[in-house]
């Protein structure tokens, strides 16, 4: 976004603020059963001989949050309690964590200090977080035990340290790079990223699974589940919402996220926790 496209946008977002009643639509919205209800999504993913880890490993991935007038808070406690009922071994956070103002991440913090993996909790920042002001973000994030990844990567504790976490900043508003993401990574590569975007950024580089949000699976989708609204960017549209096998790589893993951006509705599109095997 432009310089001078931002005050516009800003302008924008304080007008549906004030329409929004500050939540109070959204709450209303919940309690309806506009936003969804939160619904935990299990993937598995086999290395292959070569790299089979024993014991498998429980990854759970939750993204686009928007804190904000847009999204009810009682979606976050319902998320909390599926992450504990779930208990992954390592939780990865995918981005846009507010909506409107870097402020509104206040409204996380509750959630964030709830969170526990045995592996530790990572994190990327997605575009919203760039337009709002990250540097509030990260340091809550940081303040409530959560690693931000910003174009590196982390070995994960034993017995598991021959696996890494390797997170991007955002594709498009951040300042990605592939190399450094990757460098000195493990011979098992788990790839956060925000938004499917971040395969432009992959090079030569391999990962054996990736997981992005950013989409909300249309956030308004058909029964079916084709979402009625792709976001723009050539690979967030191509790969929208579900389990993508990519050549060269693992598969790409995208998630519904959890909140709602400009609107207090999903249709077809619940909230969702996203728990994968890795074995």
């Amino acid at each position: 976004m432009s310089k001078h496209q931002r005050p516009i946008r800003h302008f924008v977002e304080r007008i549906l603020n004030a329409v929004l009643s500050n939540g109070k639509v959204a709450d209303l919205s919940y309690r309806l059963g506009g936003t969804g209800t939160v619904r935990v999504t299990r993937q598995a993913v086999d290395l292959g001989p070569a790299r089979r880890l024993a014991p498998a490993l429980r990854i759970g991935f939750a993204s686009d949050f928007h804190a904000g007038p847009t999204t009810p808070a009682a979606v976050y406690d319902d998320l909390l309690r599926c992450v504990r009922e779930e208990a992954p071994d390592v939780l990865l956070l995918g981005g846009d964590y507010v909506s409107f103002c870097a402020d509104n991440v206040a409204r996380l913090k509750t959630f964030l200090a709830g969170l526990a993996a045995p592996l530790g909790v990572y994190a990327v920042i997605g575009n919203h977080d760039v337009w709002n002001g990250r540097g509030v973000i990260e340091e809550t994030l940081r303040a409530a035990g959560v690693q931000v990844l910003v174009n590196r990567s982390v070995a994960l504790p034993g017995p598991f340290g021959h696996v890494s976490v390797c997170g991007i900043d955002d594709p498009w508003l951040g300042r990605p790079s592939g190399p450094d993401t990757f460098a000195g990574a493990s011979d098992v590569r788990i790839y956060l990223m925000h938004s499917p975007d971040g395969l432009r950024h992959v090079g030569d580089e391999r990962f054996d699974v990736g997981f992005a949000g950013h989409t909300h699976g249309g956030q308004i989708a058909r029964p079916d589940g084709v979402p009625l609204f792709r976001p723009k960017g050539p690979f967030s549209r191509l790969y929208c919402y579900g389990r993508f096998d990519l050549p060269d790589h693992g598969p790409l893993l995208v998630s519904r996220g959890v909140g709602c951006s400009a609107i207090p509705l999903r249709v077809n599109a619940d909230p969702e926790l996203l728990i994968c095997t890795l074995r």
